[in-house]
């Protein structure tokens, strides 16, 4: 029987709705063939600068607001074909839904954009499930297991997040191998400069966006044992799997983190079944949805893997971590950022270096037509 309020799904729709510019992550104006930023130019399908918002609404008159990726590309996959598998279905069904839609874009999917919009669905579903049932989505995964969730901050100004109570950092470093040993000594120097602000209690990681390779790592994680990293995170390709499983061998004075850009719990287990992390990083809004993480988090809980979900700080990601007991920080989610107010609205409450579980029923995003005309984009 459908849970009360739900019955059937009466409409699917998804939007583009970037919650940070494209021009974050460099720039289309090449110097020519052989410019290195031809390999940076990440585009409008990933990242921030490609989040879709995907609404469910149904004959019960419950809506439901999902945040996934892929910009356009995943919007035209919602459009033109998951949501066939959707209308008319029962919205309760979730675990049904996930896996149909899987299967049905498994030739093209499995991994990237297909699995970003179904993310978004799975959400979706998942803030009707806590809608029909009056409760937060948290309560519906067996209750919170800590009463507040300690931030990190992402970005380069620890001073933002030293006057909002923030004990915990994660400087982006933009140095790569073509840079040399002046480039290592670049970065090494931000580095030591940020651990000096922070003080030596604080945490400090450190995010190389997959620039390095396996020697540079090696070299880099000798020179910066001074800075008591807590970990190093996506410093090779996601498909180096070999390399990432020589990393966490063989170093000892931090950890590893990968799994930001790994998809589903097949993705994620062989990122276990390799030894090829330290710290899991899944993206809830990326990696499958809530309904994927939750499998993901018992491959991680039975191998003893903690979970620091990539942007955790969203009411998304929020819920996950607080009913998932070996997730003990949330990344920043529009603390100090750019942000637009569909980025507000996607947020939690935060002080003093702490996000606070809310009581409205689903995940509490307040989503209105009027936010949604503001932001769209086609």
């Amino acid at each position: 029987m459908a849970a009360q309020g739900l019955q059937r799904i009466d409409s699917v729709r998804a939007w583009v709705m970037p919650l940070l510019g494209t021009g974050r992550f460099g720039t289309a104006n090449f110097k020519g063939d052989y410019d290195p930023a031809r390999s940076r130019w990440f585009g409008p399908f990933s990242q921030l600068a490609g989040s879709i918002l995907v609404e469910i609404k149904t004959t019960g008159g419950l809506t439901g607001y999902g945040l996934g990726g892929g910009g356009s590309a995943a919007v035209h996959v919602i459009d033109t074909h998951l949501r066939d598998l959707l209308l008319k279905a029962d919205p309760s069904n979730i675990e049904l839904l996930w896996e149909q839609m899987y299967s049905s874009s498994l030739f093209y999917g499995r991994k990237g954009l297909a699995i970003q919009a179904i993310s978004g669905i799975d959400l979706a579903l998942w803030d009707l499930a806590g809608k029909a049932a009056g409760k937060p989505v948290y309560q519906l995964l067996g209750g919170a297991t800590k009463e507040k969730v300690a931030v990190y901050l992402t970005g380069r100004d620890v001073q933002l997040g030293l006057t909002r109570g923030i004990r915990a950092f994660k400087l982006p470093v933009d140095s790569a191998p073509q840079d040399g040993r002046a480039g290592m000594k670049k970065a090494v120097d931000q580095i030591e400069a940020a651990r000096k602000a922070i003080g030596p209690d604080a945490e400090l990681m450190i995010d190389v966006l997959c620039r390095w390779d396996v020697p540079y790592t090696l070299e880099m994680v000798e020179r910066l044992a001074p800075s008591r990293l807590m970990f190093i995170e996506e410093p090779l390709n996601p498909d180096d799997m070999a390399g990432y499983a020589q990393l966490c061998a063989v170093v000892r004075s931090t950890k590893i983190a990968s799994g930001e850009h790994e998809y589903t719990r097949y993705g994620f287990e062989n990122l276990i079944a390799r030894k090829a992390a330290h710290i899991l990083q899944p993206d809830i809004t990326w990696s499958g949805g809530l309904t994927e993480l939750r499998k993901i988090a018992a491959l991680a809980s039975a191998h003893q893997l903690p979970m620091i979900p990539h942007r955790g700080g969203s009411v998304y990601g929020l819920h996950f971590i607080l009913a998932t007991a070996h997730c003990s920080l949330a990344e920043s989610f529009g603390v100090g950022e750019p942000g637009n107010d569909i980025m507000q609205a996607m947020s939690p409450r935060f002080a003093d270096g702490f996000l606070y579980p809310g009581d409205k029923p689903g995940f509490g995003v307040d989503i209105t037509e009027a936010l949604i005309r503001k932001h769209a984009r086609v």
